[in-house]
């Protein structure tokens, strides 16, 4: 294996906590763009983006939906920001076992930030008037192996992984086999 130097894009949403009014327009965008037709209908539990109000601290915290995680961490540490003091939970975007947070509510499957897939830039971050969402994209250099290159899951292949780890492959196949039957 060889490694190189790839100049690779990165997106990413950059937040500003000190900035989030906890109005939740972000929330309402994100669900609003994945709706089924777009725009057809709101509903936060699909958003990609989850404001979560820290009553102790009085703060706002956005967090947006990362990768699936099969389990849940095992350590839960306290973060002491501008005075304030979080829990690892809240600054983390998984879909795990141990939450319901990043979950699509009809199928159970895992969420995750497409940036919304749209050269303009995410939805929420387009309605953020307060500007505690700031959309950036910059180069950066990274090694890569050249032999072996890891393949991403698709969409559908994540969910089915989520839906494998969940109930075990035997009876998503029985499952699959009951369906098909059905469509005849």
């Amino acid at each position: 294996m060889k490694s190189e130097l790839v100049k690779k894009k990165v997106k990413k949403i950059r937040i500003n906590l000190d900035k989030c009014i906890g109005c939740r327009a972000c929330e309402l965008a994100c669900s609003a763009i994945h709706a089924k037709p777009k725009y057809s209908s709101i509903n936060p539990a699909r958003s990609r983006i989850r404001v979560v109000i820290d009553n102790f601290n009085d703060a706002y915290v956005p967090i947006i939906a990362a990768d699936y995680s099969k389990a849940a961490c095992v350590g839960r540490n306290d973060y002491t920001i501008n005075g304030k003091t979080y829990s690892e939970c809240s600054f983390c975007g998984a879909s795990c076992p141990s939450r319901e947070l990043f979950r699509e509510p009809d199928s159970g499957l895992p969420l995750k930030c497409d940036l919304c897939e749209s050269e303009s830039g995410p939805m929420c971050v387009k309605v953020c008037t307060a500007n505690a969402l700031v959309y950036e994209e910059r180069e950066v250099e990274v090694k890569e192996e050249v032999k072996y290159k890891v393949k991403e899951l698709s969409d559908m292949e994540l969910g089915l992984r989520s839906l494998v780890d969940r109930y075990g492959s035997q009876k998503i196949v029985d499952s699959i086999v009951r369906m098909t039957q059905k469509a005849r």
